[in-house]
């Protein structure tokens, strides 16, 4: 059961980052592509957890989710940076 909600989860972050990709073709708001990059990071973590048989408490999954929320946190500040200097 375990593994079947993983690899549900892994495969909506892969479904949410080809949206946001797409999104970032039609607007070239770099927003949607670190968000996207977050939400494959995210995927390629439950991935990780899947594959293994590594706890949710491993340093390496806490390195991987760490890694995707400073993704998050650089394209809000990104954002808020080009919307100052507009």
């Amino acid at each position: 059961m375990k593994l079947m909600l993983l690899g549900a989860t892994a495969m909506a972050c892969f479904t949410i980052a080809l949206l946001l990709a797409r999104s970032w073709t039609t607007t070239r708001d770099r927003f949607f592509l670190f968000f996207a990059a977050a939400f494959v990071v995210e995927g390629i973590d439950r991935v990780v957890l899947g594959l293994t048989q590594t706890s949710d408490q491993s340093p390496l999954i806490y390195l991987i989710r760490l890694f995707s929320f400073l993704l998050i946190v650089i394209a809000i500040i990104d954002k808020n940076r080009s919307m100052k200097g507009s």
